[in-house]
């Protein structure tokens, strides 16, 4: 059960209603209250709690208030006896359960079998799925050991028949081409080398199986072509593409994990069902990886030769181009003299008037840098660069790529890959005259000139390398948006399959999920209340706002005063002396150590095989040390040479089979859960609901598609996104090229954390937020709240048309009125793309590439930039209006900045620079990064408790202090020197109360 409650949620769920009053009957004491707790827990659980602790303190005070008894009363309530036994049968009764027998357990396992593994295999969401299926069919579940054996042996039977059905799909030819691909290699022969064959020879595979698990490089052509050879590689396979049809991709990329953390040599010695169908699902997702990981190198391919072009087209033209100054005059002085000397010689009559020959050549070069004379100088670089190294690798591309396109607009485009891969082997300069070559939609208005030109017959023909320019840079545009998608791949696949194909059938239900009603009337009625009822506030207000002026220049300017500056917290510098006086020089280990022990989140890190030999105590440490390692960026190796008496072969192990992006992510949940739950209300406050979101650059390798040059940053790397609630928990991270949306990471994270946090509002900064942005957050339940950059340009929409005298206060920054006719038609739509974003369904950021403002003509995209519109309004409207407003979008973005300073601390090895060009390890290396910081807020946050547990010290507290007070502090703490490890140590942390 959760630990951390609202005030509104305990009232829902923890309210002794008249009923329960009737069942209690003339209970008295700790007998009165335990009943009574067991009760509230039955109803909202179905189930009874293991032990005392699993009921959260917040809702034992709020019981025993409602029934006049102390809270300490719970401790003294006999778990064990024959008391609590009757209680739970009275319950049972009283509820309408009964127990569970061994013919419900056999049921269970089959209706796991039929309904959840397809779709999860992960124990605890197993037990939550047998425990809600329990509570469905009026059962009290099992205890909890024979909930796990259900699981386990459901989960066994699930699998042996799915790995059958697998085999008997490839058939003994399928099977022995997986043989083939997993073969070692075969030695030279030692007799004729005088070689002898190399420990662990025979382990390496072929080399095929690992050249399919490495990830794609840097945009080279080299790179581009390896990408296509392991493509052709995976499909010579010939698996059926709905292999995996009956299980969900979550499953399918367990196995494939569990593939990949085996060497050949293991994979071999599988029985046939499960190694077929381990590495078939390696093999699968590989191959949409590497399709898409081909189409982000071709997406690359072309704007490296047209930025290259343009680079050393202005190189050229900037070393000698001098702009020249007073045009109008200049063409006055040359124009008078002309008519004044008519039949003049052009140096004595024109070159004076100009100023000089000079001037009229710099005047010719500034032409020919900024008219059609430098648009066709850069068609000539790109068409030479094109034409002597990248055209090599056209046909190989349309050989293995199958390009399609949904929309009947861009079909010219598809007509015209199908064009050049017909003439891929032809040498022809030129198309054939009677060739049907598509123009419109594929050859650019700038282009035409060099594209089409006359022959000796004075005939129309096409020019094969600069038509094959246009359409890669045509089908560049149009991939990015998902105009044209490709067969197999996953992130450029059919963009119909990005949304719920149920939505038709479950469309009360989606609405109803997203809390939103079903009449698109009853929506924009209440959003243009909302929307007109913001509007007049802020146009009353207005007058007397001393902070926010209007002003009428270069079309509309707001002018916003900075906030007044808060008071100083006096006591927050005493309290962090405090700690480092009771906990100088603390390990940053011991403090992960102490948060495993205390939570044990290294439960969330199963081993990918089927079983595991190491008892949990070596593995749990050895996970210690490696999280550690990934964590500060120091590396397994350096962590091995600590006092801990574990190898780097040891670590190496245990980070291959059991550390995995999903394993980190639960894990952090734990330690985020965990310190929401060890929070004290009059320290921290209530629970939050807020979170801010921003982005960090960190170097990286740069041999891989991920990183790039940010010209924001000064350098090369990758974005770090992070969710940082207002006490300083990360609930999300993840890894983003510089290039990538920060719109769809913001609303990745708050959709796809695993904390107990429901997030109301979202602080962001201008790269956040967008239109779209307003519209899909106001679909999906939350409030985003920007701190804009040019808040000075801002305009706000008119509700409605034929206002134009409303708001008299407002009018410098209005503009047109809302298009509420266009939100009402497509308001089916918008609600299928927010259900999609809120289900899954695709990667949020394949989703929103499809409203770009490049698809302004998408009657959906323009129906999200209206909602956008109005929600921006509102927003902007509470934004100006009250100071409050801004000072908490401020605050909230503080906290992420402080979150962002402390990684240098924590992720301190190497330069702080990610070392490592797998796509994998970078996730691992920053979620690791998140763990270690979590553990730090989670133990700081008790240590602040601790002191402030003495009476003394939290009557120093104000105000002021309470709310600049962060767990987020280190300068007690000590990530460097020797990594010693002891289990056996505990950090002097005293528990507070559990209850009180």
């Amino acid at each position: 059960m959760q630990r951390q409650w609202t005030a509104e949620a305990l009232a829902e769920h923890w309210t002794v209603l008249p009923a329960d009053l009737d069942l209690l009957g003339n209970k008295t004491g700790a007998t009165r209250l335990g009943y009574a707790l067991l009760l509230k827990y039955f109803r909202a659980e179905g189930r009874f709690p293991q032990a005392k602790a699993d009921l959260p303190p917040a809702a034992i005070v709020h019981v025993a208030q409602q029934l006049d008894l102390p809270p300490e009363h719970y401790l003294q309530y006999d778990w064990d006896g024959r008391t609590i036994k009757y209680h739970r049968t009275q319950i049972r009764d009283a509820l309408g359960f009964r127990e569970a027998t061994v013919a419900d357990a056999d049921d269970l396992a089959a209706w796991l079998c039929q309904a959840v593994l397809p779709h999860e295999h992960r124990p605890e969401q197993l037990q939550a799925a047998v425990y809600a299926r329990c509570r469905a069919c009026r059962i009290e579940p099992p205890a909890d050991g024979r909930v796990d054996r259900v699981v386990h042996s459901a989960l066994h039977t699930y699998e042996d028949a799915l790995f059958r059905t697998v085999l008997e799909r490839l058939g003994t030819e399928g099977l022995a081409r997986i043989d083939a691909l997993l073969a070692p290699e075969e030695p030279l022969d030692a007799a004729n080398t005088g070689a002898t064959e190399p420990v662990g020879a025979r382990d390496a595979g072929n080399g095929t199986l690992q050249a399919l698990k490495a990830d794609a490089g840097r945009m080279q052509l080299d790179n581009v072509l390896a990408q296509v050879e392991k493509l052709r590689h995976v499909r010579q396979l010939a698996l059926p593409p709905d292999l995996f049809a009956a299980v969900s991709p979550k499953v399918t990329r367990g196995y494939r994990q569990r593939a990949a953390a085996e060497a050949p040599s293991e994979l071999r010695a599988h029985p046939d069902p499960v190694r077929a169908t381990l590495v078939a699902a390696l093999c699968l997702l590989r191959s949409q990886e590497i399709t898409d990981g081909l189409i982000d190198l071709v997406i690359a391919m072309v704007h490296k030769i047209g930025a290259t072009a343009e680079r050393k087209v202005e190189k050229e033209l900037l070393h000698d181009l001098k702009r020249v100054t007073g045009k109008a005059n200049l063409l006055f002085h040359i124009a008078e003299a002309s008519v004044e000397h008519p039949d003049g010689v052009i140096r004595d009559v024109i070159f004076p008037a100009a100023g000089g020959e000079q001037t009229l050549r710099d005047l010719v070069r500034e032409y020919k840098s900024t008219g059609p004379a430098y648009r066709l100088h850069v068609q000539t670089h790109l068409r030479a660069s094109y034409r002597a190294h990248y055209r090599r690798v056209l046909p190989d591309l349309l050989a293995v790529l199958e390009f399609r396109s949904n929309n009947a607009v861009h079909q010219p485009v598809i007509r015209a890959l199908a064009l050049l891969k017909r003439y891929a082997a032809s040498k022809s300069r030129l198309f054939a005259a009677t060739e049907d070559v598509p123009i419109d939609g594929v050859v650019p208005p700038g282009w035409y000139e060099v594209v089409v030109r006359a022959d000796a017959k004075g005939r129309e023909r096409i020019d094969r390398i600069n038509y094959e320019i246009c359409v890669l840079q045509t089908l560049r545009d149009k991939l990015r948006c998902k105009e044209i998608w490709v067969v197999g791949a996953d992130r450029f696949r059919n963009p119909d399959e990005d949304l719920p194909a149920d939505f038709a059938l479950r469309r009360a239900a989606y609405y109803e999920a997203l809390r939103l009603p079903t009449d698109a009337d009853t929506f924009l009625k209440d959003l243009q209340a909302e929307m007109a009822d913001a509007l007049t506030a802020l146009n009353r207000d207005m007058p007397k706002n001393p902070s926010v002026q209007l002003l009428a220049k270069d079309n509309g300017w707001i002018k916003i005063s900075p906030l007044d500056p808060v008071p100083e917290p006096q006591n927050l510098g005493r309290l962090k002396g405090e700690i480092s006086r009771l906990w100088p020089m603390t390990s940053l280990l011991d403090m992960l150590k102490e948060a495993d022990l205390r939570i044990d989140f290294t439960r969330a890190f199963t081993s990918a095989a089927q079983r595991e030999i190491l008892d949990p105590e070596t593995v749990r440490r050895r996970l210690l040390l490696c999280l550690y390692g990934l964590g500060t960026n120091t590396g397994l190796k350096r962590i091995a040479a600590g006092e801990h008496d574990e190898s780097w072969s040891d670590l190496r192990y245990v980070r291959r089979r059991f550390i995995t992006r999903d394993h980190v992510r639960d894990a952090i949940a734990r330690v985020v859960n965990a310190t929401f739950a060890a929070r004290s209300p009059q320290v921290w406050g209530e629970g939050t609901t807020t979170c801010a979101s921003d982005s960090k650059k960190f170097g990286a390798w740069d041999q891989n598609l991920r990183t790039e040059y940010s010209q924001r940053h000064h350098g090369a790397g990758i974005m770090v996104y992070w969710h940082i609630e207002k006490k300083s928990a990360c609930i999300y991270s993840q890894i983003k090229t510089v290039s990538s949306s920060e719109v769809a990471a913001m609303i990745e994270g708050v959709l796809r954390h695993c904390t107990d946090m429901t997030v109301e509002k979202n602080f962001v900064d201008s790269h956040g937020q967008s239109e779209v942005a307003f519209a899909f957050t106001r679909l999906l339940g939350f409030q985003l709240m920007p701190r804009l950059k040019g808040i000075h340009a801002q305009k706000l929409s008119r509700p409605f048309a034929g206002q134009k005298d409303a708001y008299p206060h407002l009018q410098p920054i209005l503009t047109r009125p809302i298009n509420w006719d266009l939100i009402r038609q497509q308001y089916d739509e918008l609600v299928k793309f927010a259900t999609a974003l809120r289900l899954g369904t695709a990667e949020t950021e394949a989703i929103l590439r499809r409203f770009t403002r490049t698809s302004v003509q998408h009657p959906t995209y323009a129906a999200l930039a209206e909602l956008g519109k109005v929600v921006k309004t509102i927003f902007l409207c509470s934004y100006l209006r009250d100071a409050a407003v801004r000072r908490e979008v401020h605050e909230g973005l503080q906290v992420v900045e402080n979150w962002n300073s402390a990684n240098n601390f924590i992720h301190y090895g190497k330069g702080g620079e990610i070392a490592t060009n797998r796509l994998e390890e970078q996730e691992v290396s920053v979620l690791c990064m998140a763990l270690l910081q979590n553990a730090l807020v989670l133990i700081n946050t008790l240590m602040i408790q601790r002191v402030l547990a003495e009476p003394a010290w939290l009557a120093r507290m104000t105000p002021e202090d309470l709310r600049g007070l962060t767990p987020l502090i280190y300068a007690h703490v000590n990530p460097y020197g020797v990594f010693r490890l002891d289990m056996t140590k505990r950090l002097a942390l005293e528990e507070l109360e559990a209850v009180g």
